[in-house]
């Protein structure tokens, strides 16, 4: 029977009692929809999925997508990004580690994605955590003066000013990817498509800029908001198991990847990609 249990007071969803690759009715997919509209993640755990699995259970959501590193994409199944440190050939088969500061998933993009669902195959002892964040909350629990003053305005997006912040490891950004790279400007404030709510979209530990706002009035503007919407009671902290799978919205939620020694131990993990606009109950199921 299907349960749907809170995993924090502020932030998640666990669904009991079903199983991702068998025949969930209409009704009871609603349900699970609603709750990842309402709560903004969604936890499934002791599952057992083959890729094929994965990528029906996915579009049950909306339209499966890839819009970044081709380079890590499973090799029968691109639809699927392998997060991983392992390799074959001497070559790894996925990113060994990404995502260790607060962010949403394609910020830099037009039209961002609406969601990722990530399922974990193998997991370290210890590390390799996700953090999440409720933004819809984050939002809700501002003061009302500061909601005013942030109602209307637009946050610049910069991929090439958030490498050395994101990757500080890795190379500056090349001339080429400057120049494929455009800032992208996105409400600060985003509404919901489907619950209508409103969410802060302050793009996590960057110091991005406010159109139109000068820098000694939009950096402690947006440092404030990025502060506040990680506080404990908007965020949780998962600890991986195999078989897990958290779907994520990535309308309202935010989230981080924490450390894990990928010398000494193994992680795989699969992510696919949403980007339909809505999700429905009469999706495709395989």
């Amino acid at each position: 029977m299907l349960e749907l249990v809170p995993l924090t007071d502020g932030i998640g969803t666990e669904v009991r009692g079903i199983d991702v690759t068998g025949d969930i009715p209409d009704r009871d997919f609603e349900r699970i929809v609603r709750a990842w509209t309402d709560t903004t993640i969604l936890l499934f755990r002791g599952q057992r999925m083959t890729p094929e699995q994965h990528i029906a259970f996915t579009r049950r959501f909306g339209e499966v997508y890839t819009y970044t590193r081709s380079q890590f994409n499973h090799t029968d199944h691109p639809e699927i990004l392998i997060l991983s440190n392992l390799t074959r050939d001497g070559k790894p088969i996925g990113s060994a580690y990404s995502g260790r500061v607060w962010h949403s998933d394609g910020h830099y993009l037009t039209h961002p994605p609406i969601g990722s669902m990530l399922y974990a195959l193998e997991v370290p002892p210890v590390g390799g955590d996700t953090w999440f964040g409720n933004m819809i909350a984050a939002y809700e629990a501002l003061p009302q003066r500061v909601k005013d003053r942030i109602e209307d305005l637009k946050v610049i997006i910069s991929r090439v000013q958030s490498r050395p912040y994101n990757y500080p490891d890795r190379p500056a950004p090349t001339a080429q990817e400057i120049a494929e790279w455009p800032d992208v400007t996105q409400p600060l404030v985003r509404v919901h498509e489907v619950s209508g709510r409103k969410a802060l979209y302050a793009g996590g530990n960057v110091p991005w800029r406010i159109e139109g706002m000068p820098p000694e009035e939009s950096a402690p503007l947006i440092t404030f908001l990025q502060e506040f919407a990680v506080q404990p009671r908007f965020t949780y902290r998962h600890r991986w198991q195999p078989g897990d799978i958290i779907l994520w919205d990535n309308r309202s939620a935010m989230h981080r990847a924490t450390y894990y020694d990928h010398v000494a131990h193994r992680r795989l993990m699969h992510r696919t990609t949403l980007s339909a606009a809505q999700a429905t109950a009469g999706a495709a199921r395989s």
